[in-house]
């Protein structure tokens, strides 16, 4: 039985942290290169599982924007197209525990960037507001978020996934070397 091999990529430098600004300015080249190395056919890697290439906190106009930006909206689009263009195999974006509305942005950046990517996978972006609503309110109160906020968080984050590739269709791309976008 063929089992797919998804690999996820964590991006980091040595004594930085990733969420930081300093880390932010070079982010794009660390997720470039990663995903150009990891889709070298020695590794065997059918789909990568990577972050966002910019650190949308520090991108003009993101909801989580934290002070001065480091990217403005173009160059952020073309950091999506550089790391996109790196990989020869399909990938997922990851969440990498951003708010919903922080992790809709990215979606919406890799959408307008033409991206070719082939979906999510988003734990903590749709859910972590709902733990401390069981810690502080109870079960009940957490059902009536699930049914109401983490419904609406599954359903935002579908909404921008209109623009996603079946990854076994990018994989056809990435055997062909045609483009699917």
């Amino acid at each position: 039985m063929d089992t797919p091999f998804f690999l996820e990529l964590v991006s980091y430098a040595d004594n930085m942290d990733e969420k930081g600004i300093e880390f932010a300015r070079i982010k794009p080249e660390v997720v470039a290169k990663s995903m150009k190395e990891f889709s070298k056919p020695q590794y065997r890697v059918d789909v990568l599982k990577v972050g966002v290439p910019v650190n949308v906190d520090f991108v003009e106009g993101s909801p989580g924007l934290r002070g001065e930006p480091v990217y403005s909206r173009a160059q952020a689009l073309e950091h999506y197209r550089r790391a996109a263009a790196e990989a020869d195999l399909p990938f997922i974006y990851l969440s990498q525990g951003v708010a919903n509305e922080t992790f809709q942005y990215a979606l919406e950046l890799a959408s307008e960037a033409g991206v070719a990517f082939s979906g999510v996978l988003c734990g903590r972006a749709t859910w972590k507001d709902g733990v401390e609503i069981l810690v502080k309110r109870g079960e009940s109160a957490l059902e009536d978020w699930l049914h109401t906020t983490g419904a609406q968080n599954i359903q935002n984050v579908n909404r921008h996934l209109k623009s996603a590739v079946p990854w076994q269709l990018a994989r056809q791309k990435s055997v062909s070397g045609k483009a699917l976008v």
